[in-house]
């Protein structure tokens, strides 16, 4: 393989991972939804909901950095090749276990694990196959087509389930197999960037230290599990804000929408953002307008000063997440860059597990507001370490 073919991908090989992004979402979120509604048809307890959410993001935690070593060591193909069969059999596993409650967890925690395989293999290859001077750009695209797949999951619901109260789930989780299957053409398709074996071979333990030494790399993995976690807050307490206030559940889900759509622009514009601007003052000047939007939410306001609001703030937060991958690639040796990827997934779902819980108990007495303000100052928190950034000379 040419140098040059290492250092930029080509324009096949970037439709590849992008369609290989979208389908992975979207098939990942018509099966969450589709398992809760089978739940619900087996009666489950309330209790069980959550057991069954809390299965999908369990496993991944456990294997979320030896899944990072497995890409630095064997490649990204290899592992999003797993990912791939994973899902399709995690489509399948919900057609032949999903009639009982456990048939229900085993499944999810294969889906989690095909999500995980999947989506550390992407980011690892976005990272290695991509220079430097593009990962603003590279990333913004990434997570667009992650948001895009997100947005379309939901849909084939309607698609393969109809459109009644309680969809036809064993229809669903038949047509997930299926769109799942052609992945694992794509993902063999998909180039490996060579970069595997090019540090830490020895112990992963070794090969961790090493990485953790990096300056800025716990910095930015902080910032991007407080983003995230904001975003899973404002998708949980704005509804409730709606409730508290008697804002009308439609005008809640426009505000929804509209903050789902400002943060995929601020996605598709960021290598523009960052070009004009430098990397670490976008990511600061995102995060800490993202705080003052919610921050602003506190006081009653006309809805149409809301839409502006919620417009903002999830702009704000759609830059955070690519921005820190970029961060955390430019920061990680060759080698090491599936490792970082996989920390970063392990203290994002660390963040959405311990984030919402600590400020709903801060602010068990106020409300939504005061979820929300606890929320607009772990943002403000996050920007002041964010100037902490600074951008690093690419590795050799």
């Amino acid at each position: 393989m040419a140098p040059g073919d290492r250092a930029v991908p080509g324009r096949a090989q970037t439709a590849l991972l992008l369609t290989h992004t979208v389908v992975v979402q979207a098939v990942t979120f018509m099966l969450r939804p589709a398992s809760a509604y089978r739940a619900l048809e087996l009666d489950v307890p309330g209790a069980w909901l959550g057991v069954l959410g809390a299965s999908f993001a369990a496993v991944p935690l456990l294997l979320a950095v030896p899944s990072g070593h497995a890409v630095d060591r064997f490649g990204e193909r290899r592992v999003a090749v797993a990912g791939s069969v994973l899902l399709a059999a995690a489509g399948l596993g919900f057609v032949a276990f999903a009639g009982t409650v456990a048939g229900l967890v085993v499944a999810s925690m294969l889906l989690g694990t095909a999500h995980l395989c999947a989506v550390v293999a992407q980011q690892a290859l976005v990272a290695n196959r991509t220079p430097a001077q593009r990962y603003d750009a590279a990333f913004g695209y990434y997570t667009f087509a992650a948001s895009l797949g997100q947005a379309l999951g939901p849909g084939l619901i309607v698609v393969f389930g109809g459109s009644r109260p309680i969809p036809d789930t064993r229809a669903i989780f038949v047509g997930a197999a299926v769109v799942a299957l052609p992945l694992l053409v794509v993902a063999l398709l998909l180039r490996p960037s060579g970069q595997h074996g090019a540090a830490g071979d020895g112990p992963g333990a070794g090969g961790m230290r090493e990485l953790l030494r990096q300056p800025g790399l716990v910095r930015a993995l902080t910032v991007s599990c407080v983003v995230l976690a904001a975003v899973d807050i404002s998708l949980v307490y704005l509804p409730a804000l709606g409730a508290e206030r008697g804002i009308a559940s439609g005008s809640i889900g426009v505000l929804l929408g509209v903050r789902a759509v400002a943060s995929m622009a601020s996605r598709l514009l960021l290598g523009r953002l960052v070009a004009a601007l430098s990397r670490r003052t976008v990511l600061v000047g995102s995060v800490a307008v993202s705080a003052a939007g919610l921050a602003l939410l506190l006081p009653p306001l006309p809805f149409p000063v809301l839409v502006v609001v919620v417009t903002v703030a999830g702009f704000g937060l759609g830059a955070g997440q690519p921005l820190t991958m970029s961060f955390l690639a430019e920061v990680a040796p060759p080698g090491l860059r599936g490792r970082a990827m996989s920390l970063r997934l392990t203290g994002n779902r660390l963040g959405q597990v311990l984030i919402p819980s600590a400020a709903g108990a801060l602010a068990a007495g106020a409300g939504a507001a005061g979820v929300l303000a606890c929320t607009a100052a772990g943002l403000a928190g996050a920007a002041l370490a964010a100037t902490r950034l600074h951008r690093s000379p690419p590795h050799q």
